[in-house]
């Protein structure tokens, strides 16, 4: 024990000195070296700014919107045939051009008449003889010279004859395929000398003016449309072209399967523009126009949660701030959407660089660059 005293006294002498040459060592350091250390502290302490972001804004305005139904149809003619003979036989004569306008009548195509006209010949033959036995049995009837019987057995001889020629004109007919209505010829699917069943299609034929464009609506939608209401029509290979038309029917029963309703509308195509199988885009306005807020559709940040808006407004520094809002969207047309609640009229709302903000972020507006705003926007040709 008296030894290890001496040993600890020397320990406690060391560390005061240790913490003397320590104290001396700082305070002898120049105070530049310090400085960095307490700048940064204070840099530390002290908040960054925040930098604006810059976004895009466009101003709330109050609209007439006209709710408009929107489905797809097609364009179908209100005539269309395949034309085609009712009997068997080898082409003959074709009397049309493909793609060429006809009236009705135009005769398009002949079959081969074989014997048809030799056969004809000889049954008018022999009506003609029976036509004058019959005038020479009524001479002798008037003198009673024959029989009422002789006189009704050369009656019904004529009639007869008369039928047979009446068969055979009409069975020539059938090899003359004619137009059955005015219209449009497709193209040619058939040859001179080719052989045809009855039946085979030779060419189609479609009038084009007017037409019909068919469309379905959802059953819900079957007590805003009526006979009479205008639709327009718009079809891909006229962008920008709309065609305007006039509903004609409604079908009379709901589809079960997939609750649709068939409705037809009838329009002019006096240039042919439209033709039949044509896909059609069909908008018909239904209810009376009301003032509703609306925005461009990239206003709205659309989230599971709820459709979002940023609003700039003036912040406690002067300066601009987006301030978040929940709006509640309705019916959109084109690049348009209608704003139920959530914003007014004239407010201030951030269109592009949404991605950038959160509730309170500090903004710099720029609008050179805006998104569309059109409520009927067109494509443009690359």
């Amino acid at each position: 024990m008296p030894t290890a005293r001496p040993h600890r006294a020397r320990l406690a002498i060391l560390l005061v000195l240790g913490l003397a040459v320590a104290g001396g060592v700082m305070t002898g350091m120049p105070d530049r070296w310090l400085a960095p250390s307490r700048h940064g502290a204070a840099r530390a302490a002290a908040p960054e700014a925040v930098p604006a972001a810059t976004v895009s804004t466009i101003l709330a305005t109050t609209t007439d919107w006209q709710t408009r139904l929107r489905a797809t149809g097609d364009v179908r003619a209100v005539q269309g045939a395949d034309m085609s003979a009712e009997v068997s036989g080898i082409v003959d004569q074709i009397d049309f051009t493909s793609g060429q306008d006809v009236a009705a009548g135009t005769v398009l195509l002949r079959l081969r008449p074989n014997d048809d006209d030799a056969r004809l010949a000889q049954l008018r033959a022999a009506a003609d003889l029976a036509a004058l036995n019959l005038a020479r049995d009524q001479r002798q009837f008037n003198a009673q010279a024959v029989s009422r019987a002789t006189l009704d057995l050369d009656t019904s001889t004529l009639r007869e004859a008369q039928s047979q020629v009446a068969a055979q004109q009409a069975q020539m007919a059938e090899k003359v395929v004619r137009a059955p209505f005015a219209g449009r010829l497709g193209v040619r699917a058939v040859d001179v000398g080719q052989y045809l069943t009855a039946g085979t299609a030779i060419v189609t034929l479609e009038a084009l003016d007017p037409i019909y464009v068919d469309f379905n609506i959802e059953q819900q939608a079957l007590g805003q449309i009526a006979v009479g209401q205008g639709a327009d029509v718009t079809v891909d290979a006229y962008p920008g072209r709309v065609f305007h038309a006039t509903i004609e029917a409604i079908n009379s029963r709901v589809d079960t399967a997939s609750r649709m309703v068939l409705v037809r509308a009838r329009l002019a195509n006096h240039d042919h523009a439209l033709t039949p199988g044509m896909f059609a885009i069909v908008e018909v306005a239904v209810g009376r126009k009301t003032p509703m807020v609306t925005l461009p559709q990239a206003a709205i940040s659309y989230n599971p949660y709820g459709d979002l808006v940023y609003v700039v407004v003036s912040g406690k520094d002067g300066g601009l701030v987006a301030q978040s809002r929940f709006v509640q969207t309705g019916p959109a047309r084109g690049d348009q959407v209608s704003v139920l609640s959530g914003v007014r009229s004239g407010e201030q709302v951030v269109t592009a660089g949404q991605l950038k903000l959160r509730n309170g972020s500090p903004v710099a507006i720029n609008n050179s660059v805006q998104p569309s705003d059109s409520p009927d926007p067109v494509v443009q040709d690359e």
